[in-house]
């Protein structure tokens, strides 16, 4: 058997927001306790991922997986391979623009409803923190009083995801586990086909029942993130030389300029004026002088 890579943004969409993955979707976000109130998501309407700006000039945006509870509560989510500049900002915009875009002109504002954004990341973003599962939200900077409770971010950084498959002790690192390693996997571990939503999951990525269109699609895609990934490291390697050559003439300068004032001071030592001193060594005087 081989599996779709589920941490591309194609194969993602296909197991957890295609017609056909309520239950895998409901399963999924159950498994990671949105709710403090310990709410569970008893259903859910998958809709489009194409946020359709309602102002003018506001900006088109795209996530992974959208979908709607029964509660009315918006989850968006997005799978993200790379850590490109301005992702944070990306985050938060389509947090705010699925919260604001809700209403329409005349309507009250205690109509709106709750949008958690849910970001799983292959890299790590927060490197301060330990555990893979990280929630923000809109506190008071002293007191750390909740403001507001309707925009939620949550992250998973599946780097901080080490558990093997012997070690799963529930259904959240079952799912955590699926996503991080379905793509490297040749059989359904048994610890995961218990749980029928995870064997349905492993179904619909199963690469054996694609067309020759997904798997082409499936392909560009690795593909791209490959060139992608490439082209960030050899940006980094460039910087890195760069920052290295930069330092090693720097690193001479400072040394030459120690060299020829050691040198001065030696003169003046055996009683040459500074003055002199400074002209013969090639010094500045007023530097000598304090």
């Amino acid at each position: 058997m081989k599996f779709l890579d589920v941490k591309t943004d194609f194969a993602f969409k296909k197991v957890f927001g295609s017609e056909g993955s309520k239950d895998i979707l409901r399963s999924f976000l159950n498994s990671l306790v949105l709710f403090s109130e310990g709410e569970v998501i008893e259903d859910l309407i998958i809709v489009d991922p194409y946020q359709i700006p309602l102002i003018k000039g506001m900006k088109d945006t795209y996530v992974d997986v959208k979908a709607k509870l029964s509660s009315g509560t918006t989850v968006i989510i997005e799978m993200q391979i790379l850590n490109v500049q301005g992702m944070e900002q990306r985050i938060l915009y389509n947090a705010a623009k699925a919260y604001s875009t809700q209403l329409v002109q005349g309507e009250s504002y205690h109509l709106l409803n709750p949008v958690i954004a849910l970001t799983i990341t292959d890299f790590v973003m927060f490197p301060e923190m330990t555990e893979f599962k990280s929630t923000f939200r809109l506190t008071e900077k002293n007191y750390l009083v909740e403001y507001n409770g309707d925009i939620e971010l949550i992250f998973i950084e599946l780097p901080k995801f080490n558990k093997s498959e012997d070690c799963l002790n529930d259904i959240t690192d079952k799912w955590i586990y699926f996503i991080k390693n379905a793509g490297s996997l040749a059989y359904i571990p048994e610890t995961l086909s218990v749980l029928p939503e995870l064997s349905h999951a492993f179904t619909i990525a199963n690469e054996a029942g694609l067309t020759l269109e997904e798997q082409e699609a499936q392909w560009k895609r690795k593909d791209f993130i490959m060139l992608q990934k490439g082209s960030i490291e050899l940006a980094e390697k460039k910087g890195m030389e760069k920052g290295i050559e930069k330092g090693i003439e720097k690193g001479i300068e400072k040394g030459i300029e120690k060299g020829k004032t050691e040198v001065a001071w030696r003169l003046i030592a055996k009683g040459m004026a500074i003055e002199e001193a400074a002209e013969v060594a090639g010094v500045d005087v007023e530097a000598l002088r304090n």
